[in-house]
């Protein structure tokens, strides 16, 4: 296994230690919930990194990093909606877009071409922004900016599930001609 691929899993298995944390009767349990989520961005953007500079790229990583992202992201928003931190609107609409997302990837994996639709630039600003936000809740950030935050990552995550849904039904009419 690659090096990319061992960051990617070591961030799944990040998820559960998040949980744990968050949920914990420690003091400052929020604080050690972020430092677990920071480690897990540093692994995000470093698994990238090493991938594409040391032509480390493979078809497990472009499905397991994305995969890594929509569990950690889903894992601390439905953490972040039971405490009352986010509103549940948006783990609801989070998760539906999520649901969306995943069916429609493995029905084009599935296809005769076997489509990998990778992540661009909606997505990965959708990632970032919610890294903030959620990183702004965990700090327990006072004032409208984190609120700003939280609501400009729905949007843009928004802008990448129609963009993704754009380029998956284009690919789907091009495989049927």
């Amino acid at each position: 296994m690659k090096l990319p691929n061992i960051l990617t899993v070591l961030r799944i298995l990040l998820i559960p230690v998040f949980i744990f944390l968050f949920f914990s009767d420690f003091d400052q349990n929020l604080t050690y919930a972020f430092i677990v989520f920071a480690i897990a961005g540093v692994t995000d953007v470093l698994d990238g990194f090493v991938a594409r500079r040391f032509n480390m790229v493979t078809e497990v990583g472009k499905v397991l990093d994305p995969l890594a992202d929509k569990l950690m992201l889903m894992a601390v928003l439905i953490c972040l909606a039971t405490m009352n931190l986010i509103p549940l609107w948006i783990l609801v609409l989070m998760i539906l877009k999520e649901l969306v997302m995943v069916y429609g990837g493995i029905r084009l994996y599935f296809s005769k071409t076997q489509i990998i639709i990778p992540s661009n630039r909606y997505g990965k600003l959708a990632t970032v922004s919610f890294y903030l936000a959620i990183t702004m809740v965990l700090l327990q950030l006072e004032g409208v900016l984190p609120v700003i935050v939280l609501y400009f990552a729905v949007l843009i995550a928004s802008v990448a599930f129609f963009n993704y849904l754009k380029i998956a039904l284009k690919t789907k009419s091009e495989e049927k001609s």
